[in-house]
């Protein structure tokens, strides 16, 4: 199994990426979050300059903020400075659009950026739709060493739910995938993606992806540690943020581990005025817990949305994985001890798996 990292895009921490490198991390995914992160198209172009072997692509870029030419400009630009080690992670955008209190793009848009943007990323004509008009297009200087469409560009297409994932298997070469620990779930997202996907259609030959924040315990030690809370926390809190966003807009209850710690968040939460509840909820996100925060890292919401254990344990849960059919986790850490984490896992697990 490939091990990646999600790297929260930051124009000063390329460092993080070349030691990723050295360390045997298979993947650098940039995460594309403007109102929250650097750009990251902008990181990468650094870390393109400063790697030699690493994957490096979005992880994932927005469909709903960056219109199909603009993300396939990006990635081929990047293309041009990692030949053959680039690759186009997109989603329709949940953190990214919440943000600016916006919904991700609606599935049918989705599906029609998709199929624009799969031709462009190997240099073939599309149609854009734009203002009612179906416009063709194409990079019309792929030659000169502006952009990079020759070497194969591999689009990964992010999806959580049946409708999402069938595109994933409609349009993309893999898919980002929502993490589970349960080998048995991951036949039931193959059956969603197999959905849209044509008859020819060979497992083998899609890539599947999964994001989660990994921790290997040390001898002994509570899942609910001090420690614990500091290197995943920001991965827990993010998942309490997103199933907020889902009460928020869809009324959709929350899920049986948050119920002993809904109410006090509901009532922190719900204190921030509307017209600016939008920026408070994602404060921090997958970068570090807030103060008033600390209290929800329960031992419940820890185990539920982040991948801890013994090195044993975590190699066990891997290996399950990959006979399953998911090739890489890429791992998040909280921001502070990204490195001293990323040190443990290089150590414990990649040479493992």
């Amino acid at each position: 199994m490939d091990i990646g990292i999600c790297v929260q895009s930051h124009i000063n921490d390329i460092d993080y990426v070349v030691q990723a490198e050295a360390l045997g991390y298979s993947h650098g995914w940039f995460a594309d979050s403007q109102m929250i992160w650097s750009d990251c198209y902008a990181t990468l172009a650094l870390a393109a300059h400063r790697t030699t072997t690493i994957k490096l692509g979005t992880g994932v870029a927005i469909s709903g903020t960056r219109p199909a030419p603009v993300n396939a400009a990006g990635i081929a630009t990047i293309n041009a400075l990692a030949p053959g080690r680039t690759f186009f992670g997109v989603g329709a955008g949940n953190t990214a659009m919440r943000i600016m209190d916006l919904p991700p793009q609606p599935i049918a848009e989705y599906d029609q950026y998709l199929s624009t943007i799969k031709p462009l990323l190997a240099g073939d004509e599309a149609m854009f739709h734009h203002r009612g008009r179906d416009i063709p297009i194409r990079h019309i200087m792929p030659d000169e060493g502006f952009v990079n469409v020759t070497d194969p560009i591999p689009m990964y297409v992010s999806g959580f739910g049946p409708k999402s994932l069938a595109l994933a298997g409609k349009h993309g070469d893999g898919a980002v995938l929502a993490f589970t620990s349960n080998p048995a779930t991951m036949e039931s997202m193959w059956l969603m993606i197999e959905a849209g996907a044509s008859d020819d259609f060979e497992r083998d030959d899609f890539y599947t992806t999964a994001l989660t924040a990994m921790l290997v315990l040390d001898k002994g030690e509570a899942i609910d540690s001090a420690r614990v809370k500091h290197e995943v926390g920001a991965m827990a809190i993010a998942a309490l943020h997103y199933s907020y966003d889902q009460y928020r807009n869809f009324g959709h209850q929350p899920p049986s581990h948050l119920t002993a710690i809904w109410p006090d968040y509901i009532k922190m939460i719900e204190a921030v005025p509307l017209a600016r509840r939008h920026q408070r909820i994602h404060q921090g996100h997958n970068c570090w817990v807030l103060p008033e925060e600390e209290k929800f890292l329960t031992k419940s919401l820890l185990q539920a949305s982040c991948l801890i254990g013994t090195q044993d344990q975590l190699i066990e849960t891997l290996q399950g994985l990959q006979a399953a059919g998911l090739n890489q986790v890429m791992n998040l850490p909280a921001f502070a001890p990204r490195f001293e984490i990323m040190a443990r896992i290089a150590r414990d697990i990649i040479p493992n798996v």
